[in-house]
């Protein structure tokens, strides 16, 4: 199994109902932010007309992660199911993982004085039999698609078949597995993505994931 999620951002209404099931799931504080998941905003103008997107983001658990390479006590580490996790047991709080992570999804859990993050919900409900997430379910505009990337007939490879997607900072070499599906509306596109964005499809990306997982069993 490789766990990742496609995210249809042009759907996303900044709605927090993500957020809220997030933080419910986990027993994460109400007014905590940036904990585990959250929706980020992008303001620009186009000939003077206001354009506004939402990018909801998370832990990218990335297949060649760097706050697991980073981490002196292994207490970062790659499960079975593709997942990046974090055995509280063994963080000594050091927060090199926190500085390694280019997407800043790392964050101090006081309850247990270590550094936690996303867990794709893997111990409320991937490891319970569950088939999603907390996120997932809640969103009410589908945003999210949450899957297995080695299953090529599940429901998420097909979507990353049909579809253009793209990833965050992909120029940090992390091999990221939140896929940002690029809108069908290609002014919302043009909008909301930079110039050195690059657009992929299944098969300019496959290789990367391919390269990435033979670097990590090799390791």
């Amino acid at each position: 199994m490789n766990y990742a999620m496609a995210l249809e951002y042009q759907n996303c209404i900044n709605c927090k109902a993500c957020e809220v099931a997030c933080k419910q799931e986990n027993s994460v504080q109400l007014g905590a932010d940036k904990q585990r998941i959250w929706v980020g905003q992008n303001e620009s103008f186009i000939f003077e007309n206001p354009h506004v997107n939402f990018y909801p983001s998370q832990c990218n658990h990335c297949i060649d992660a760097p706050c697991v390479s980073v981490c002196p006590t292994h207490a970062s580490y790659f499960t079975d199911e593709g997942l990046v996790l974090t055995d509280k047991s063994k963080c000594i709080l050091c927060k090199g993982c926190m500085e390694a992570c280019p997407y800043d999804a790392r964050f101090v859990d006081d309850k247990y004085v270590a550094v936690d993050k996303c867990t794709f919900c893997f111990d409320t409900r991937i490891s319970q039999g569950e088939t999603t997430t907390a996120c997932q379910v809640a969103c009410p505009t589908k945003v999210r698609l949450f899957g297995d990337l080695d299953d090529e007939n599940g429901e998420l490879v097909r979507l990353l078949k049909k579809k253009k997607f793209f990833v965050l900072k992909q120029s940090e070499g992390t091999v990221p597995k939140l896929f940002y599906i690029f809108p069908d509306d290609e002014q919302f596109a043009i909008n909301s993505i930079g110039e050195e964005t690059t657009i992929h499809t299944w098969d300019s990306f496959k290789p990367l994931i391919d390269k990435a997982m033979k670097k990590r069993n090799n390791s």
